[in-house]
């Protein structure tokens, strides 16, 4: 009697198929680098951002060298993924900080163990103040999305060509709409209550992070060159 054995040894490579281990096929990019650096980079400057810092008569926030290589991020990520994927890391970024202000103020809400005494100072650093939050929301949506709908829309007019133009464009539309809503929405939380002291927080904090930005152009070409150069584009 003959038996045939091609049938039963596809039925047992079939069986064994099916209760093999199955994973998603994670796609080669750079992009979930890039938003992770822009999601922390965004959550961390909500901390920091809460000291007011003086230098002699310059008067800014914690946070003031770290907004800048956030919009260095996201012109990287706008100019060479596009200004949706833009849009859903600005998002991202957006929910990660409401969840991380959740979490803050549940974990300041938890009985504290006899040995703990930091308590008071736990409260105080991550503690955000609801103003503040809301400053920083507000403005890091408008001013990421400013400066990503800029810089795509000039590119669609100049093609690859002018990228220096594009950046410096979006550079300046977008930190002046972010830096506008923030000052004036948290300066009185961090201290700044006189028209003038205001005035000075927001144009410095302007002229600051969008200078530092220009400046760090060379380095967002190289970035931007590296990618499109390893994504294939």
């Amino acid at each position: 009697m003959l038996v045939n054995t091609s049938k039963s040894g596809e039925g047992v490579a079939n069986a064994a198929s099916v209760h093999a281990p199955r994973h998603i096929t994670v796609q080669r990019s750079f992009y979930p680098v890039l938003l992770a650096l822009f999601v922390a980079i965004f959550i961390i400057s909500n901390i920091t951002a809460q000291k007011g810092v003086a230098f002699g008569p310059i008067i800014t926030d914690g946070a003031f060298f770290l907004f800048p290589v956030a919009y260095v991020i996201g012109d990287v990520l706008s100019e060479c993924y596009g200004f949706k994927a833009t849009r859903n890391a600005i998002w991202t970024g957006f929910v990660g900080m409401i969840l991380a202000v959740i979490a803050f103020y549940i974990a300041i809400g938890l009985p504290g163990a006899d040995f703990y005494e930091g308590q008071e100072s736990f409260a105080g650093v991550l503690g955000l103040v609801p103003q503040i939050v809301l400053a920083s929301l507000a403005g890091y949506l408008v001013g990421q999305l400013l400066n990503a709908f800029t810089l795509v829309k000039i590119k669609e007019k100049t093609g690859e060509k002018s990228l220096w133009a594009r950046l410096i464009s979006s550079t300046v539309v977008g930190e002046f709409g972010d830096t506008l809503i923030f000052c004036l929405i948290a300066a009185p939380v961090i201290g700044i209550t006189t028209f003038s002291d205001t005035v000075n927080y927001t144009v410095v904090g302007f002229l600051w992070k969008t200078a530092v930005e220009i400046c760090m152009m060379p380095i967002t070409y190289a970035v931007i060159n590296w990618v499109k150069k390893r994504e294939n584009y």
